[in-house]
């Protein structure tokens, strides 16, 4: 008999919140795949708003947090469908609103409570995650691991990214301490994949 999805999660130990940019392609790539594979987790973005690619590089198409992503698709499939399919942005969209309602952003997060473990996917993302963190009351002393894996923003270093996070969620999940194996971890991971991390711990 498979194991539902609230049963995987009662198992994990630790509660994920995926970060990038826009709360759009790499951190909701990862969110859904994590989601799939019964993590606790959550996903965000840092950025002021939801840039979307448009007809060119100086005409983005810009959301508000918090417009739903069925809004976003519904719009930009009346504007212009073939652009937006061929670029793969519905069907991003459409995915996207099969997870969860809408893009949230990093910054106003108090309310969704503590995460164990934030993972960022590009180095700026992380410095303002941890600039935030570091800004915020340090009322419960309760260590967060901020993790950051370089990932260019398209979807198919996103496809990749994704199952990189869950390989490495999988490996602070089989520890009793991260706090006392991220180093290792870390060591193992970057030699096995050839790929760099950089990481910090900081406080709620």
């Amino acid at each position: 008999m498979l194991m539902g999805e609230e049963e995987r999660k009662r198992k994990m130990k630790l509660r994920y919140a995926m970060v990038c940019s826009s709360n759009q392609n790499r951190s909701m790539e990862a969110h859904s795949l994590l989601k799939r594979e019964g993590f606790d987790v959550c996903s965000y973005g840092t950025g002021a708003h939801v840039k979307l690619p448009g007809p060119s590089l100086r005409e983005p198409n810009v959301y508000e947090f918090g417009t739903p992503y069925k809004q976003m698709y519904d719009e930009l499939r009346r504007r212009d469908p073939d652009l937006y399919k061929r670029n793969g942005i519905l069907p991003m969209l459409k995915r996207n609103y099969s997870v969860k309602t809408a893009p949230q952003r990093w910054q106003d997060n108090a309310a969704d409570g503590y995460f164990d473990v934030a993972f960022t996917f590009e180095e700026k993302v992380f410095d303002t995650v941890i600039e935030d963190l570091n800004n915020r009351k340090h009322s419960l002393m309760k260590s967060v691991l901020v993790i950051n894996l370089e990932v260019k923003d398209n979807h198919e270093e996103a496809a990749i990214g994704a199952k990189l996070a869950v390989d490495l969620c999988q490996e602070l999940e089989a520890v009793d301490f991260w706090e006392d194996s991220i180093d290792d971890i870390v060591a193992a991971f970057e030699q096995q994949h050839n790929r760099k991390l950089l990481y910090s711990i900081c406080f709620y």
